[in-house]
């Protein structure tokens, strides 16, 4: 799930098939004596990173970055002849949210549908106190990004377009003002600048608080990275780098957004004298907050990917 990588794909080369049957070159050991069946070619890793590349470019030419708004029963319909544990926790989710827009999975659907969500909201509410609060925010990270050892002529350019987009959110609502928020989101230059800075915020967040963090790391890989440092150049800044607990409770303190994450996965319990499984669901709300913060951003985690949930009633 990675996006930048797309753009350098190398067409000639033929993908790895995950037979290894003459599908690139080869790494493996020679065969083994007479009689013997020949041992699967085991792929290289260039071979690998181009067969995910190959993926990817191909999700990239038949979705958007932030898709358009559907209907539950959409979501439902892809597991219905599959499943049926997925059937019954969307079911119940329905009581609670009336659509989901799907976000692209190129490793960035966290950070993208965590800062769309949130724009959206703050336009479609008119909050123009959180407004104020946000770009205050944001303006503050470029001193903290700077201490952080992070170059300003890194981050300076995408720091503008966000507050850009924030700017124009100030402005009255009109329909085209929506549109507009979800075309720069689509735009490969704007979505993506934001993307980053979005990832060296976490990142800077995660390092600055070293202390509270590095035990997570610790639990995360049978063989962690030795540094807090380390951690985030390989996990948190390249763009397509997947996003778990650690990177919501980061980016949520750092900006201060609360995040309901809703997980559609095998966790749960029967609930109803066994009727069904309910989805867990875990609200990531920052202790700047005040008590009783309801979360700002509602998104749904499957396996790998998290698009967006809006609640019924806004």
């Amino acid at each position: 799930m990675a996006d930048a990588p797309t753009d350098d794909v190398d067409t000639s080369r033929q993908p790895w098939d995950g037979g290894g049957q003459g599908t690139g070159p080869s790494n493996s050991a020679p065969t083994g004596g007479a009689g013997d069946p020949a041992a699967p070619e085991r792929p290289s890793d260039e071979d690998i990173l181009a067969q995910q590349n190959q993926i990817r470019a191909e999700q990239a030419r038949v979705s958007e970055y932030v898709g358009n708004e559907e209907p539950m029963s959409a979501l439902k319909e892809e597991y219905i002849n599959g499943n049926q544990n997925f059937v019954q926790k969307i079911a119940k989710l329905e009581a609670s949210y009336s659509t989901f827009r799907r976000t692209r999975g190129d490793g960035n659907c966290f950070f993208r549908g965590f800062i769309y969500s949130y724009l959206e909201s703050l336009l479609l509410a008119r909050d123009l106190t959180e407004c104020d609060r946000i770009k205050s925010v944001i303006q503050e990270w470029k001193g903290k990004l700077v201490d952080g050892g992070f170059q300003a002529l890194v981050f300076e350019d995408a720091m503008d377009v966000l507050l850009e987009q924030v700017a124009e959110i100030s402005k009255p609502y009109t329909n085209f003002a929506h549109d507009k928020l979800l075309v720069d989101m689509r735009d490969d230059t704007i979505s993506n600048l934001i993307v980053m800075l979005l990832r060296l915020i976490t990142s800077c967040e995660v390092q600055r608080r070293e202390d509270h963090f590095f035990p997570f790391i610790l639990g995360m890989y049978d063989e962690p990275p030795a540094t807090v440092e380390l951690f985030c150049q390989r996990h948190v800044e390249p763009m397509g780098e997947e996003s778990d607990h650690l990177h919501i409770v980061a980016i949520t303190d750092a900006l201060q957004i609360p995040v309901r994450v809703v997980y559609l996965d095998s966790s749960g319990l029967p609930t109803g004298g066994g009727s069904g499984l309910d989805a867990t669901v875990h609200d990531f709300v920052p202790d700047s907050c005040v008590p009783g913060t309801h979360p700002r951003v509602h998104l749904l985690y499957r396996p790998g990917h998290y698009d967006i949930l809006y609640a019924k009633g806004g």
